[in-house]
C-alpha cells in the first residue's frame, strides 16, 4: 500500500518486492555485510512498457501512470530474436554514467536432443580438454581447445599493477594515470569475456555434432580452498571458470543439449580405459595400453 500511495503501478510493486528479497538473500549469504547498489536498475514486465521495433522506440510507464519515450540505439543482431521462435519477456532498464541502458530478456521453448554420447569437459587455465565416449563407455574422440584469454588478460593486469605501484600516491588522483590504469583493467575484462564466448561456442558445436550430454566439474568454493603460490593465486583471481561454465550452459540449452555437473574429486586418478594409470610426473600419465596422455585428458 505504501508504494501504491507513492504512485507506483502494481507491477512496479511486485518487482520492487522481488528485488528487495534478492538483496536480503545476498546479505544473509555474505554474513550480514552491508549491501552496495552500484547502479540504478529497474525490471519491467510487458504490461509496463511498449516497444516499437519499426521506429526503434521504447515507452516506459513511470509514476502516477505517466509514460516516457526513449529512442533506442539499435543493434542488428537483435533482429533475429524478433523473427525467430524467441519471445520477449521482461526488460531491464539501468542508469549508469549518465546513460540509460536497456536489456531485453527473451525466452524460448527448447526440446532436448536424443543422447548418443557423453562429453566430459575439463576447464584449465590455458585450455579446455574434452573426451567423448559412447553410452557404453567406448572412447570415440578427445581433444584440446587452447584458451589464450587468461594469459593476455594477465598481461594487462600486471601492467596496471606496475603503474599503481610506481605511482602509489598519485594514480587515484591524477586523471591521466587513473585513466591508463582503468584502460588496462577494461582490456583485461573484455579479453576474458570474448575468449569465454569463443571457447564455449567451440565446445558446444562439438557437443552438437555428437549429440552429447555435456558433463562439467562442480568447482564450488575453488578460490576459498586454494593455497598456492603468488603466481598461481594471480592466475586464479582472473580465471573465469564460472563464466565459461555459464556460457556453455546457456549456449547448450539453446541447441537442446543437456548439461550436468559432477564432483571433480578423484577424476584425475581414474583411467578412461578402466585400469589404474601410472603417473610419470604431475603432467603426464601412462595408461595400460602404453599410451602416454596428459592429466587433463584423464580428468575429462
Amino acid at each position: 500500500m505504501l508504494l501504491r500511495k507513492q504512485g507506483f503501478r502494481a507491477h512496479h510493486c511486485h518487482k520492487i518486492e522481488r528485488r528487495a528479497r534478492e538483496v536480503v538473500k545476498v546479505v544473509k549469504k555474505n554474513k550480514g555485510s552491508k549491501p552496495v547498489l552500484k547502479k540504478l536498475t529497474a525490471r519491467l514486465d510487458y504490461q509496463d512498457y511498449r516497444l516499437d521495433i519499426e521506429d526503434k522506440t521504447l515507452r516506459i510507464a513511470v509514476l502516477d501512470n505517466e509514460w516516457i519515450k526513449l529512442k533506442l540505439q539499435w543493434y542488428n543482431y537483435l533482429n533475429r530474436y524478433f523473427i525467430d521462435s524467441w519471445k520477449l519477456k521482461e526488460i531491464s532498464v539501468s542508469y549508469k554514467n549518465s546513460e540509460i541502458w536497456v536489456c531485453f530478456i527473451f525466452e524460448k521453448e527448447v526440446k532436448f536432443r536424443k543422447l548418443e554420447t557423453i562429453m566430459g569437459i575439463d576447464i584449465n587455465f590455458n585450455n579446455i580438454t574434452y573426451t567423448i565416449t559412447g553410452l557404453h563407455g567406448n572412447l570415440m574422440t578427445m581433444g584440446i581447445i587452447p584458451f589464450k584469454g587468461l594469459k593476455r588478460a594477465l598481461t594487462h593486469r600486471i601492467i596496471a599493477e606496475k603503474m599503481q605501484k610506481k605511482y602509489s600516491k598519485k594514480w587515484r588522483y591524477v586523471k591521466g594515470i587513473r585513466e591508463a590504469t582503468k584502460k588496462h583493467g577494461c582490456k583485461a575484462r573484455n579479453t576474458l569475456i570474448d575468449s569465454c564466448h569463443y571457447i564455449s561456442k567451440k565446445i558446444v558445436e562439438i557437443a552438437k555434432e555428437y549429440n552429447a550430454l555435456m558433463v562439467l566439474e562442480d568447482l564450488n568454493k575453488l578460490r576459498s580452498r586454494a593455497n598456492g603460490s603468488r603466481r598461481f593465486n594471480r592466475k586464479l583471481s582472473l580465471w573465469t571458470y564460472r563464466r565459461i561454465q555459464s556460457y556453455i550452459h546457456y549456449k547448450a540449452l539453446i541447441e537442446g543439449i543437456q548439461v550436468t555437473h559432477v564432483n571433480p574429486k578423484g577424476t584425475s586418478k581414474i583411467s578412461p580405459i578402466g585400469s589404474k594409470p601410472i603417473f610419470i610426473n604431475y603432467r603426464w600419465v601412462k595408461l595400460l595400453n602404453e599410451h602416454i596422455v596428459t592429466r587433463d585428458i584423464i580428468t575429462s
